[in-house]
Parts: C-alpha cells; structure tokens; sequence
C-alpha cells in the first residue's frame, strides 16, 4: 500500500530546499564569478531581461531549458556544462524561481549549484554590474 504524502505550501518547500544547499548574496556571487569560480545563470524570462537588463558574462538559459544544457552528460548541454563540480549561481528576478531550479539541479548531481538570496533585483539593489 502506497503512503499518502502530505501536502505542503510552497513557502514550506522553499524552507526545506534552502536547508540543502548555502544560498549566496550578491556580491559572493559577482566575486566568484569575477574569479572564475562560478558560473552566473540567468532564468529570467526574455520580458524581465528586456526590462531590467543582463549581467555582463551570466549565462542566459530559459527555466524550461535549464536541466538540458547544465547536464555534464546530456546531449544538450552547453560547453560550459564541464563536470558535477560546476559551481553554478542561479539567478531568478527575486530568488523563488531560483531556488527550485538550484535544487533542480542539485537532483542531477550538480552538488555545488546553489542560487542567488534576492534574485536579481538584490543584484540591481547592491550596485552590480548590469547592461540593458
């Protein structure tokens, strides 16, 4: 007999998800990126992007494309997409979104994958780097 599972809202998933993985503020990702440490991977939708702008050198991959092309293995995969090691920086518009792709990620053994607190608005809000 197959156990019920309870349901949970999503601001309890999103608690229990962020216990797995250290999230990373603003400027901890834009240093490690700076140094080459990270991957900076932008899931904004293309009217977010239009709005606000991008971050100079971040990857651009829609969510729905997300678990394709960051798969060392998979045949889609961006050159980037080097090994389960990749240190990969999520970053959403307010770091919702980002934090169910990050542990999207983390299920595909991308151990290190983690997402950005305040998604790109806490970027804009910090002074980072952003063109239109």
């Amino acid at each position: 007999m197959r156990r019920k599972r309870q349901a949970i809202g999503i601001d309890e998933l999103l608690e229990r998800v962020r216990r797995g993985y250290e999230r990373v503020e603003a400027q901890e990702a834009y240093d490690a990126a700076r140094a080459g440490e990270a991957v900076l991977v932008d899931i904004r939708y293309a009217a977010l992007r239009e709005r606000d702008g991008l971050i100079p050198g971040a990857l651009v991959i829609e969510r729905n494309e997300l678990e394709w092309r960051l798969d060392p293995w998979g045949s889609h995969r961006l050159p980037e997409a080097t090994g389960h090691d990749l240190r990969v920086v999520v970053i959403c518009d307010e770091g919702y979104a980002s934090t169910l792709a990050a542990a999207s990620l983390h299920r595909l053994g991308l151990h290190r994958a983690t997402d950005l607190v305040g998604g790109f608005q806490a970027w804009r809000a910090a002074g980072l780097p952003a063109v239109p």
